[in-house]
């Protein structure tokens, strides 16, 4: 949705057709950053990008947009702000970036 609303908020198979990379290395991003917080170890970072992808082929007719932030983007956003009050790095880097620059925060 995020790599969409990017994109004028084309559809999701658009986005996954003419993105991918892009949506990948989100993808590859969030789940690193959701398995740390969460104490998990990731054994193939691969197979979700590979699932996710192919879920965004079955709702390709889907519109983007950032919406229902609380649960969708929030919880990354909050890794985020967390990791700024500590003086820590970013865990979400790209995330962050995105949603500063399609004005959702």
């Amino acid at each position: 949705m995020l790599v969409g609303a990017n994109h004028g908020g084309i559809t999701v198979g658009e986005v996954e057709s003419k993105h991918g990379p892009e949506v990948s290395a989100l993808i590859a991003e969030l789940a690193a950053a959701g398995a740390d917080d969460m104490g998990l170890k990731m054994e193939d970072g691969a197979t979700v990008i590979t699932r996710l992808m192919a879920y965004a082929r079955a709702v390709a007719h889907f519109p983007t947009a950032v919406k229902e932030f609380e649960w969708r983007n929030g919880y990354f956003w909050g890794l985020s702000q967390g990791a700024a009050k500590s003086g820590k790095a970013d865990p979400c880097p790209r995330h962050s970036a995105l949603l500063k620059k399609v004005g959702a925060v």
